[in-house]
């Protein structure tokens, strides 16, 4: 397994959450398939991969395009966040990602920019001891435009008070990829560094 390491121009860094420095996909798998399975959708992890990096509500218009259904994409959005919400203890570290970060703490400026809820990005800090490491998060709450826009990079650049040029975004999707390029900056696909199994019994 490569070792993580940081791009020597970067001057801040800034961290997707989830599959990047928290490995909550297994959590956000389990919310999905728990709920969507009333309404009669099979939701197993190759359908999963193909919505990563899109938020809950947007994954339920996505499921209702694909099979038929007619699910409130608000409501069962936010039933999807509930059930996520009731198992999230179960989440663990993805250590080569947070180790980088426990590194430069205290070195470059630091944030977390996320797709999730704001109230639930901070308890996932919280669970897995990372709310200390960081003082800047914008999550969906905080921006118009969801990832692959690069709004959430580029609020984290702003309050960090770093040229979106000198930032190194750390993410594990394509989207988050693409919404770091998109803002002029310098991108590490994270999941070259561990392995995630979705789909077992968590």
């Amino acid at each position: 397994m490569k070792i993580l390491e940081i791009n020597p121009k970067a001057k801040a860094l800034i961290f997707d959450l989830d599959g990047t420095l928290a490995d909550t996909m297994p959590v956000h798998f389990w919310a999905y398939k728990n709920i969507v399975s009333e309404y009669g959708i099979d939701f197993t992890p190759e359908l999963f991969a193909t919505l990563a990096g899109i938020p809950a509500v947007g994954t339920i218009e996505k499921l209702n395009e694909q099979f038929g259904t007619k699910m409130d994409a608000e409501l069962v959005g936010h039933l999807k966040e509930d059930e996520y919400e009731k198992i999230m203890h179960k989440m663990k570290p993805i250590m080569p990602v947070v180790e980088l970060a426990k590194k430069y703490h205290g070195k470059l400026p630091m944030a977390v920019g996320t797709g999730g809820y704001n109230r639930l990005a901070w308890k996932t800090m919280k669970i897995l001891g990372l709310d200390k490491y960081f003082d800047v998060l914008v999550s969906s709450n905080e921006v118009t435009h969801a990832k692959p826009h690069p709004e959430t990079f580029l609020k984290c650049a702003e309050l960090l008070g770093v040229d979106p040029a000198d930032c190194e975004v750390f993410e594990d999707a394509d989207l988050g990829i693409q919404a770091a390029k998109a803002g002029g900056m310098m991108a590490t696909l994270v999941t070259d560094y561990y392995k995630v199994t979705v789909g077992e019994e968590i």
